[in-house]
């Protein structure tokens, strides 16, 4: 039986108590919503329901709309990829704020600019995060100063960041190489190996072919796990062809 997708195990009373009831629409409870945001970015849970409320909380009604909980909640969604929650962040978004600034039909609305310009460059790491482009995605992020302060509120994001990569490498990978592995991590030496042993759970091989620690190894799971597989076909004749 699957996760339900309005589950959220630290989810405080009051926000469950709105979700649930018809204050959930009401514009008041906007300032509860950032506030809960705030929340998660500092004690590093993670609500994407509660999120997507408060942005359709925006998108009834505009003036309500604050920047910095929208780029929060889109940073908070790229913690959890490959998970679909940065796509229906960005559905929740009004259309002029998803448009490039310099192929926009219609000008954005007045202090919309940096918004759309912030939507844009997270929207450019989580194409890197779905292409499984890892290294590309740390050097992105070191690129300029505006994703230094995008990610400032999130609370470990780095952290958070490298165990979802290496969730998803060792769900498809059981041999590495440490270098491909260390630009994927952004990691080297010491803090590579105690993340890669002590995090993971996984070991680094001495006898790689490219020298000392050049392997790393995963150990096997269902997800990596090879299997066979059987494929049965029935293929049926007509009569008519037996008499030929």
């Amino acid at each position: 039986m699957g996760i339900a997708f309005d589950y959220a195990p630290d989810r405080p009373e009051n926000i469950d108590a709105i979700l649930n009831g018809l204050d959930r629409y009401n514009p008041e409870t906007t300032a509860v919503f950032q506030d809960y945001v705030t929340q998660q970015c500092e004690d590093r849970t993670y609500d994407c329901y509660a999120n997507l409320a408060l942005l359709k909380l925006y998108q009834f009604n505009p003036p309500l709309a604050r920047d910095e909980p929208t780029t929060n909640i889109l940073v908070k969604a790229l913690t959890v990829f490959p998970s679909p929650d940065f796509s229906l962040c960005l559905h929740l978004l009004p259309p002029h704020i998803l448009s490039p600034l310099s192929s926009s039909s219609s000008l954005p609305a007045a202090g919309d600019a940096p918004l759309s310009e912030a939507v844009q460059k997270l929207t450019t790491l989580n194409n890197l995060l779905s292409s499984a482009s890892y290294a590309k995605f740390w050097s992105t992020l070191d690129s300029d100063d505006l994703y230094a302060d995008l990610i400032a509120d999130v609370s470990g994001f780095e952290e958070l960041m490298r165990v979802r990569i290496a969730v998803t490498v060792g769900q498809s990978m059981r041999v590495v190489e440490r270098g491909v592995l260390e630009s994927w991590l952004n990691l080297q030496g010491e803090v590579f190996e105690h993340f890669v042993g002590e995090v993971c759970g996984w070991g680094v091989d001495d006898t790689g072919a490219k020298g000392k620690g050049a392997i790393v190894r995963i150990p096997v799971n269902k997800e990596n796990e090879a299997k066979g597989t059987v494929v049965r076909e029935n293929v049926n004749f007509d009569r008519e062809c037996y008499l030929l």
